[in-house]
């Protein structure tokens, strides 16, 4: 970011508009007119619209004494498209408004657009709309994001069925301890402020948790292995609070079983440096954005070669409840501890 300092107030809100969106180009069909006038026009050709939105605030989903702007752009774009994702639809536009308040610059706002418009660059999607306005304290991200999918393809979180195979993307808990690292060495800092964070051996955990990716293209990858998932949801929250969700809404069931949890072996070892343990991490722990689904049995040898699937359990009747099988073989009641948007500072 450059040193210069351009205030807010040089601008006013038409202006600030044109310049954080004049480097944004329309790339989809289905955007027929974007920013510049009252709304924007969009044509969804015969297939069915999904819609989500996100709100995002400084000092509880964020924290900007570490993460960097064109970082937080960019995150905050890949956070909607996941929920978009988990519907086995595509995204093809978002709507972005902004509260902020003087204490940011022109060009502090440059770099959080342009981590926005490089999300938009990677996944094709196209900024179409939004809006700006003061914020007394700190930076409010609004996001809302569009996407399209085929009738009949749109897949819910409350349709597993019983005996239904569940199936998670990547590997999970990564994202929570490179939060962790971040914390500990923002800590540091404030007690030293002449010692250097100490952030090598970590690029993969850093990155899950300030650069994550959208699981749009399992979305295809489905698609191209004729798989329609029973139902669907992405982990934002933690895997045990996304499994809850799933199961009480399809009123089912669940056995999970701890030793099929993927977990990478950097995740695994700063667990064990934090005196954490790596399960515990996975199953709490938010912002992987992989995604959890379910699918018939009959669909299981479609999947079962893919490199980026892994089947951890199964569903049952809802009376059976929702059971977790540590690797010792004990059983237990699984419960939701993730992130909680709503219980923050209790």
């Amino acid at each position: 970011m450059s040193d210069q300092r351009t205030e807010l107030s040089q601008l006013g809100e038409f202006r600030l508009i044109q310049r954080l969106t004049e480097q944004f180009e329309l790339k989809n069909p289905q955007s027929v007119l974007g920013v510049g006038d009252d709304a924007a026009l969009l044509d969804a050709a015969g297939k069915q619209v999904v819609v989500s939105t996100d709100l995002l605030t400084e000092g509880v989903h964020f924290d900007l004494s570490y993460v960097p702007l064109k970082h937080l752009g960019y995150k905050s774009v890949i956070a909607n498209l996941s929920d978009i994702a988990a519907m086995n639809a595509l995204p093809a536009q978002i709507l972005v408004s902004i509260g902020v308040s003087n204490r940011f610059s022109i060009e502090a706002l440059d770099e959080l657009y342009a981590g926005m418009k490089k999300a938009c660059d990677v996944y094709g999607v196209d900024l179409v709309g939004g809006d700006t306005t003061s914020s007394a304290s700190g930076l409010i991200i609004s996001i809302t994001v569009v996407g399209y999918a085929d009738a009949g393809e749109v897949v819910r979180r409350n349709t597993a069925a019983e005996k239904d195979l569940i199936v998670v993307t990547g590997d999970l808990g990564a994202a929570y301890m490179g939060l962790q690292i971040l914390e500990r060495e923002k800590a540091v800092y404030q007690d030293s402020p002449s010692i250097q964070p100490d952030l090598s051996g970590n690029d993969y955990i850093l990155q899950r948790q300030l650069l994550p990716e959208a699981r749009v293209d399992v979305v295809k990858s489905l698609k191209e292995l004729g798989v329609r998932p029973s139902s669907m949801i992405d982990i934002s929250d933690g895997l045990s609070s996304e499994l809850l969700h799933l199961a009480t809404g399809s009123n089912v069931g669940l056995v999970l079983y701890e030793e099929k949890i993927p977990i990478d072996h950097t995740t695994f070892q700063a667990a064990r440096d934090f005196d954490l343990d790596p399960t515990t991490c996975a199953l709490n722990g938010g912002e992987d954005y992989e995604l959890l689904f379910t699918i018939a049995q009959d669909d299981y040898d479609n999947i079962r070669n893919h490199p980026d699937f892994t089947v951890i359990g199964y569903t049952t009747d809802a009376a059976s409840g929702y059971q977790l099988i540590a690797k010792n073989g004990h059983v237990s009641q699984l419960t939701a501890q993730g992130w909680q948007h709503l219980n923050v500072g209790d």
